[in-house]
Formats: C-alpha cells, sequence, structure tokens
C-alpha cells in the first residue's frame, strides 16, 4: 500500500516516514501543498496523511480540491489544533479522519489501517489467484493455505501482481507502486526482489508462478495460463 506523507515539518515527516516504512507501507513525502497536490495527481495512493498547516497551499485546501475532482482516496489529518471548529473545518473539507499532534505511532497506525479498512468501494480485503492468496488488512500470505513468510517488499510486490493476475506488469510500474517515486529506474532492485518473491512462490506452490516477461516486466499466471 502506498501512502503520500504531506507534512513540511522535516523532523515530524521523517518520524512517520520511518514508522510506515517499518510496517510495510511504501511512502512519498510532500513538504508543502502545491506538491501534495501535483504528486496526488500523478500517482495512486491509498492513504494521504495531511498537515493541515503547510506552505503554499494549507491541507484544507488540498483536501477541498481534490474532493472537488472526485477523489475519494481516505484522508487523515495531521494539526496541532484540535479545538473542536478546526475538526469540523477538516471534516467538511474533505478530511475522514483528525489526529492532533502530539500523538502516539501506535496511535497514527491504527488510525491508518482502520482508513485504509473502508476506505474505497472498490478496494478488496482478499486477493487471490491459483494458490495464492492475501489478506491485506492482516498483512498475510498463503499458498495452498500455509503461511508465506515474506519481506514487507516482497508482500507490496505480490500485492500488486494479485491486484492484476496474468497482465504484463512493467519494471517501471513495479518501481512507481512499491518503491519511492524518486528511485533509480535504472537499478537492478525490482529483478532481485521479483527473484526472490518467485522463488518461496514456487518452493510453496511446486510450479512456477511469476514469469519474466523478456524485455518488458513479469506476469503472474498459472502453468495452465502461461501461454494464453
Amino acid at each position: 500500500m502506498k501512502i503520500l506523507v504531506v507534512e513540511d515539518d522535516r523532523k515530524v515527516a521523517g518520524f512517520i516516514e520511518q514508522g510506515l516504512r517499518e510496517e510495510g507501507y511504501a511512502v512519498d513525502l510532500a513538504p508543502d501543498g502545491d506538491e501534495a497536490t501535483m504528486l496526488a495527481h500523478v500517482y495512486e495512493y491509498d492513504l494521504l496523511v495531511l498537515d493541515v498547516m503547510l506552505p503554499k497551499k494549507t491541507g484544507l485546501q488540498v483536501a477541498a480540491e481534490l474532493r472537488r475532482e472526485g477523489s475519494k482516496t481516505p484522508i487523515l489529518m495531521l494539526t496541532a489544533r484540535d479545538a473542536t471548529e478546526d475538526v469540523v473545518r477538516g471534516l467538511d473539507a474533505g478530511a475522514d479522519d483528525y489526529l492532533a499532534k502530539p500523538f502516539k505511532f501506535e496511535e497514527l497506525l491504527a488510525r491508518v489501517r482502520a482508513l485504509v479498512r473502508r476506505g474505497g468501494a472498490s478496494r478488496t480485503e482478499l486477493l487471490s489467484y491459483g494458490p495464492v492468496q492475501v489478506d491485506r488488512l492482516k498483512h498475510k500470505a498463503t499458498v495452498n493455505g500455509k503461511r508465506l513468510d515474506l519481506t514487507p517488499k516482497e508482500f507490496q510486490l505480490l500485492e500488486h501482481f494479485l491486484l492484476r493476475p496474468e497482465d504484463v506488469l512493467r519494471r517501471t510500474e513495479l518501481l512507481e507502486k512499491v518503491w519511492d517515486m524518486q528511485f533509480d529506474p535504472e537499478s537492478n532492485v525490482v529483478d532481485v526482489h521479483v527473484g526472490n518473491l518467485r522463488r518461496k512462490l514456487k518452493d510453496a506452490a511446486g510450479v512456477e508462478v511469476i514469469h519474466t516477461v523478456r524485455g518488458v516486466g513479469f506476469r503472474l499466471a498459472t502453468p495452465d495460463r502461461v501461454d494464453s
């Protein structure tokens, strides 16, 4: 899952980023409202963690603009101002939840999970294809019912493959969805992690499940669907 954190305080932004990454989320950072709006237009995020007091454009303005354009991405607003009228303004602007600073990271994480859980009508909690199943809320992957031990990045890759079974996924798409937007596109990091995931799936399923499409990318397909 990919989260955009919009926070102009570098220390707070770094704290949130590190904590979310340790929980297996892919995180982009934006230091002001203009960049937040631009990124939200370019990339598909599962959640926005949005500070209210921002340079160039406030969090309230960002939220209101995205909602006017029809965005349904869940928004968690962060602010040092927790008066009732401020909460009301944030919710009226389009926020789904509101968290006052200072906060404990455990509470932030719980609110993130809750928003992701109920965010978006198209969201599916259980993803499955062939012998592979992923529970996105419990962060659990299984093959033929047996638990699969995956790193956070391998889990995110598998999740994305399961969202697009039998489609050919380009390396650039996987970089965008699973890694940071500024990651070097010439790096072989995608091949390394996909290779590790492929070996684990093959060992568990007894057959090849992820296939390389030479010169293009990768494809999740069961043996009977490889040539279809």
